[in-house]
């Protein structure tokens, strides 16, 4: 470790500013990093607003070169993980650096030093914090801004990742439709799919009902709760989680990009999709003071974003598999896109699918190109 890089912990409300301030330093050339808001990012590293540390410690640290922050990094442990899988397994998160191998080694010898400690045997990142929120590094797809919710890292990331001695642990996926994909023949196939599929499998859709707003959002993530609980790391979605989630994402909701699914007056399925919000952040350069929060909220109640994200998709765990599982969900995914091509967005994205989810690759290849792929990175960590 080069004697002048010095690895400190985020303790003063001056430390913290600087953490969150360094992805501006580090993408400065990179035009399309989005800017989260600061304010958002703030929350997710509290313990007195973020969720997680309920059931979860981390620590934030700044690597200095000449007392100017070059690089920094979380290391946290989620016990509801470790009750769930018994792996020993922790994480490291918020990895932004400078292109410097040194800087790289310095954070992540500090990091896995601190999950040692408490009995990690694998580091697994990154996640900021948690599987839910924002992972990976991007490894392929750096010709295009990301969308809502999801993140963008320099090219030089995964090789020096891998030169610190991290190994590809998964990749997830993410699918577009352009304008190509949305066009009014492509939307006429898909009719035909999904109105077959439907008429088939008897599979009724409906959108999201707003005037029944945080009872729909419960059975949405009940949902997906079981249709997600054997993919890799998932960890069900708590209720207070879930409870901020629905405070949070309700502005930005529209009914016709939310659809369910039933079979004999049953649901079984859903697809959920946002607008891309970061197409509203890109000038506030992460603040909504003096005038941020005034734009966003003119934009979030009259702007159209040219694109639409799809967030959360799934159908119940006891279709898995089957030719139900895959009409109900091309249906759905069909109707979506009809809605679209009415609508004034250019670009739909369907992120993030793990590489071993066949199933539901399978049905999005049916509508949408590859576009970007993040990697999970893994590390055994030694007993020293």
């Amino acid at each position: 470790m080069s004697s002048d890089i010095r690895i400190a912990p985020v303790e003063s409300a001056r430390d913290l500013r600087r953490f969150i301030a360094l992805p501006h330093r580090i993408y400065a050339q990179d035009k399309f990093w989005v800017p989260p808001l600061d304010s958002e990012v703030r929350k997710l590293l509290s313990p007195k607003k973020n969720t997680f540390f309920e059931n979860g410690e981390a620590a934030y640290w700044l690597a200095l070169r000449d007392g100017e922050p070059v690089g920094r990094i979380s290391a946290q442990i989620n016990r509801r993980h470790l009750a769930l899988y018994d792996d020993a397994t922790g994480n490291f998160g918020f990895l932004e650096a400078i292109d410097d191998q040194e800087v790289f080694d310095a954070l992540f010898a500090t990091a896995e030093t601190w999950l040692r400690a408490r009995a990690m045997r694998r580091a697994i990142g990154p996640y900021s914090l948690t599987i839910n929120d924002d992972i990976g590094v991007l490894v392929s797809g750096f010709d295009s801004a990301p969308m809502a919710l999801m993140g963008h890292s320099p090219r030089y990331y995964q090789p020096r990742l891998e030169q610190a001695g991290y190994t590809k642990a998964k990749d997830i996926f993410s699918f577009r439709l352009g304008r190509e994909e949305l066009s009014p023949y492509s939307v006429e196939r898909m009719t035909r799919i999904r109105e077959r599929f439907a008429a088939n499998e008897h599979i009724a859709l409906r959108f999201i009902d707003m005037k029944r707003f945080e009872e729909e959002m419960h059975l949405i993530l009940d949902l997906y709760n079981d249709a997600w609980r054997d993919n890799w790391g998932f960890l069900p979605v708590t209720a207070n989680e879930a409870r901020n989630l629905v405070a949070s994402i309700r502005p930005i909701v529209r009914p016709d990009q939310v659809i369910l699914a039933s079979v004999g007056g049953t649901t079984i399925g859903f697809i959920a999709a946002i607008p891309d919000i970061n197409e509203f952040l890109v000038d506030l350069k992460g603040k909504l003071l003096p005038f941020g929060w005034a734009k966003m909220l003119w934009r979030l109640k009259f702007a159209t974003p040219r694109g639409v994200r799809v967030i959360l998709a799934g159908v119940k765990s006891d279709y898995r598999n089957s030719a139900l599982s895959g009409a109900v969900m091309s249906s759905m995914l069909g109707m979506l896109v009809e809605n679209l091509v009415r609508s004034r967005h250019q670009v739909c994205e369907i992120s993030w699918i793990l590489e071993d989810n066949q199933a539901s690759i399978r049905v999005t290849r049916l509508f949408a190109k590859l576009a970007k792929t993040h990697r999970i990175f893994g590390k055994e960590l030694s007993a020293s």
